[in-house]
């Protein structure tokens, strides 16, 4: 039904495109070519007509053409890189000709990001990732990124759904939690930046992305850069900025799991002399899912202002605030046997009581002063808010046990937790950029102060239902000991009741149906309130000299937690750690350069930073380092980029579930990460853009106090990953205006979290999986149709996991048509 109806709206599109050519037949033929001074063409360059639906782009030779009415017509040619043409032409009839000459742009370098992306591409240039606009080929360091054209064309509203375009990123589970390079990064570890700045998620639900100008992955670590963070890498999710002309857009979304999305995003100038940009970005999300019941629904405001009182002084205010509302989903849960299709990938252990409400703010104000021309100040300070109220009834990552205290494998024994916190994180950096030339040394030197905390207030507090009941049923015995059967209340088979009844994985709809909470034994704890501050001091310098480039820089790093802050038992430590980072790069042509760095990582492991009070420890910090060499090159007038990259990443330190206790954490030794990554990102014609990648990863665990992990691939770590994207754009004949995308994405057999309970042949390995996406766009002026189909041939797979009770299924088949509407 879905399918016709579908096609009924394409026949639809055909023929008013029909109408169109109809009356395109009494209009004028502007044509000509787009070249530089140097009189090369220019492919690719935007060619439009004021105040008309009229644009185009150039194609491979620099040729465009435009069909339009007899009169005068302002006609602009923009490119990047190069100054705006404007041109004023009278047009009368047939066809006329006129040739476009573009000449270089003399901007200079943003220091802060605060003015608006323009351009419409995969590609993105430069980016701000190391506390001043760097052009990518110039870091010595691997980056991947998505930007939002990207991001719209696939259909995506997560970023944990962007990353599978990126070399060596995949999923660890549904929640804001990935592997990068091999290492486990996650939105509740305080390591994901937004513009640059330190925050982190609420880690159970990612937020719709539509307010998100492009999300980047700096890869190994940064700590150097950004303080504590995780050796495989670190999330900079960039906000969209203003823009000093006029876009507005809304977007309209329907498909599978009965979703129904709307998008709105306005920009332009807030005053007539454009001294105050403003941008507005709306969300809204009602969706249900494959998984039994799941739903989210979402809500997100993003405004944005940027005051320009000068040349020299520029002020950007950025608000995200979402609110959201569904289900915690543990994952699928299966059989004893450890055969991952004895469930179906539907299963939860949820009931229909169970909810799960977040709240989430993160307002940004940064300033930049240019004092001179060579010397600016920046300043930037983030505010985090997080709310979470939480109903769930959850695994206890145990099966049911009979009277001999021998797991009954159709069991999953559960427990009930009844939860509200909140959290907040407070990061200023403040810093200058300074650009001297020594003779024929050309230096971009950075200096600058950090200061990062994370307070979890005191008011936190968490009701948690676990166990079997004791003999006389007045209260719960947190576990089952054989030897002491008298203490628990046995049924009539002789084995212990629990607490809360189990879930019968070949009966779930007895177990899914509300529950009556009242009648459990629950515990009551705090949410011990913690508090973490750090200061922090760094300079870097990359200085040219010539075709090298040299990057040297220091940080040094003084760490404070609290744990169980504001009470009698309140404990202080303090941590610190000098961090180097070094790189060269070496440019062999301007389209051709290699790179080589080394950096090290850190990551105090205290109350605070793992954001769990019952992980257990002191545990010491996870340190780390690594070694890259690579090379990166553009194409086709820097339309297409191309990288390549070997590395090598160790670390100490590393924490573990511990095998059988729900929460408690373990410390191992040395970890060691080892790959191969390669990136291809941009046009390869006007209108054919792509992104490919493809990475080896050879990531193991060296150390440990339980030997089965020793030399086993670590958790959720493909070695082999593969992606392809490409979207082509008909411009010509009955076709004109009509567009294809293509996708596929390889993800290897990935091990989960290994588990000292079982010999390693019982171990659980997720297998390999190869999912195929298509997409069919098609442009009517300022209307815009289209239809993504993901999963085509409905593959079985499953994007993470943590153990046999919790398997994280990836999507089956669907579909989503979107309608927007550009004006």
């Amino acid at each position: 039904m879905k399918f016709r109806i579908t096609m009924a709206l394409l026949c639809i599109v055909l023929m008013m495109a029909k109408s169109q050519e109809v009356s395109a037949q009494q209009k004028v033929i502007l044509q000509g070519t787009v070249k530089d001074r140097q009189g090369k063409s220019i492919p690719g360059a935007t060619v439009s007509a004021e105040g008309t639906k009229a644009i185009t782009s150039t194609n491979n030779r620099g040729v465009y053409k435009l069909q339009l009415n007899p009169g005068k017509v302002v006609l602009h040619v923009n490119f990047v890189g190069f100054e705006e043409k404007i041109k004023t032409m009278e047009l009368s009839s047939g066809e006329v000709q006129e040739n476009i000459i573009l000449q270089e742009s003399a901007d200079v370098l943003q220091q802060v990001e605060i003015t608006g992306r323009k351009e419409k591409t995969y590609k993105t240039k430069a980016t701000f990732i190391g506390k001043i606009e760097n052009e990518l080929k110039d870091i010595p360091q691997s980056v991947s990124y998505a930007s939002k054209e990207l991001i719209a064309d696939q259909g995506l509203m997560r970023v944990g759904e962007v990353v599978k375009n990126f070399s060596g990123v995949n999923q660890f589970s549904f929640y804001d939690d990935l592997t990068i390079r091999g290492f486990r990064v996650n939105g509740q570890s305080n390591t994901q930046l937004i513009n640059g700045l330190r925050t982190s998620t609420g880690f159970w639900k990612q937020s719709l992305a539509n307010y998100l100008e492009r999300v980047e992955v700096l890869k190994g670590p940064s700590s150097a850069l950004f303080g504590n963070a995780s050796p495989g890498g670190v999330v900079n999710r960039v906000t969209k900025k203003p823009l000093d002309e006029t876009r507005r857009s809304v977007s309209l979304t329907m498909g599978s799991f009965n979703t129904f999305r709307g998008l709105a995003d306005f920009t332009g100038p807030a005053t007539k002399d454009s001294t105050l940009l403003y941008r507005l970005n709306l969300g809204y999300e009602n969706a249900e899912s494959f998984r039994d019941l799941m739903f989210d629904r979402n809500f997100v405001i993003a405004p944005s202002l940027t005051f320009v009182p000068s040349e020299k002084t520029r002020i950007n205010f950025d608000l995200v605030y979402t609110d959201s509302k569904s289900r915690l989903d543990r994952g699928q849960p299966i059989f004893g046997s450890f055969d991952l299709n004895s469930t179906p990938q539907s299963l939860s252990l949820n009931t229909t009581n169970d909810y799960l409400n977040e709240l989430t703010y993160n307002a940004t104000i940064s300033i930049t002063h240019k004092i001179t021309d060579n010397l600016s100040l920046n300043a930037s300070y983030l505010k985090t808010g997080y709310s979470e109220d939480l109903n769930e009834h959850r695994t206890s990552n145990a099966y049911g046990l009979d009277g001999n205290g021998v797991a009954i494998n159709n069991l999953a024994g559960m427990n009930v937790q009844i939860r509200k916190r909140k959290r907040f994180i407070d990061n200023f950096s403040g810093y200058i950029n300074y650009t001297p030339k020594t003779g024929v040394v050309e230096h971009k030197i950075v200096a600058g102060y950090d200061f990062g905390s994370e307070k979890t207030p005191v008011g936190g507090s968490q009701l948690t239902a676990s166990g079997y009941r004791n003999a006389a049923n007045n209260g719960a015995i947190a576990t089952y000991v054989v030897a002491n059967k008298s203490r628990y209340l046995l049924d009539a088979a002789g084995n212990p009741v629990p607490n809360v009844p189990h879930f019968h994985l070949n009966d779930p709809l007895s177990s899914q149906r509300m529950q009556d909470d009242s009648k459990l034994f629950f515990a009551q704890s705090v949410v011990a309130p913690t508090y973490y501050y750090l200061n922090s001091g760094y300079v870097q310098d990359q200085f040219k000299i010539g075709r090298l480039q040299i990057l040297a820089g220091i940080r040094y790093e003084y760490y404070t937690d609290y744990a169980n802050y504001k009470t009698q038992t309140e404990a202080k430590a303090n941590s610190s750690a000098w961090l180097p980072r070094f790189g060269a790069v070496y440019s062999v042509t301007p389209n051709i350069n290699f790179y080589g760095s080394y950096v090290e990582g850190y990551n105090p492991q205290t109350s605070s930073t793992i954001s769990n009070p019952n992980a257990g420890g002191p545990f010491d910090p996870l340190k780390s380092n690594m070694i890259e060499f690579g090379s990166k090159t553009s194409w086709f007038r820097d339309q297409l980029s191309v990288s390549a990259s070997v590395y090598q990443i160790k670390q100490t330190g590393a924490l573990y579930a511990t095998p059988g206790v729900v929460d408690v954490l373990r410390q191992i030794g040395e970890e060691q990460s080892r790959g191969f990554e390669f990136d291809v990102t941009g046009k390869i014609m006007p209108n054919w853009n792509v992104i490919a990648s493809y990475s080896y990863n050879r990531a193991k665990i060296l150390e440990s106090g339980t030997v089965g992990e020793v030399g086993i691939q670590k958790p959720n770590a493909p070695k082999n990953t593969a992606n392809l994207w490409t979207r082509y754009n008909f411009v010509d004949g009955a076709v004109k205006g009509f567009g294809l995308g293509l996708g596929v994405n390889y993800t290897d057999k990935r091990n989960l979290i290994y588990d000292a309970k079982f010999s390693p042949e019982d171990q659980i390995t997720i297998p390999s999986f190869t999912l195929f996406n298509a997409a069919l766009f098609y442009n009517i002026g300022k209307l815009q149709l289209q239809l993504n189909a993901n999963n085509i041939g409905n593959k079985k797979h499953w994007v993470g996991g943590y153990d046999y009770l919790r398997l994280f299924p990836g999507q089956p088949e669907n579909y989503m048509f979107t309608v927007g509407y550009s004006f």
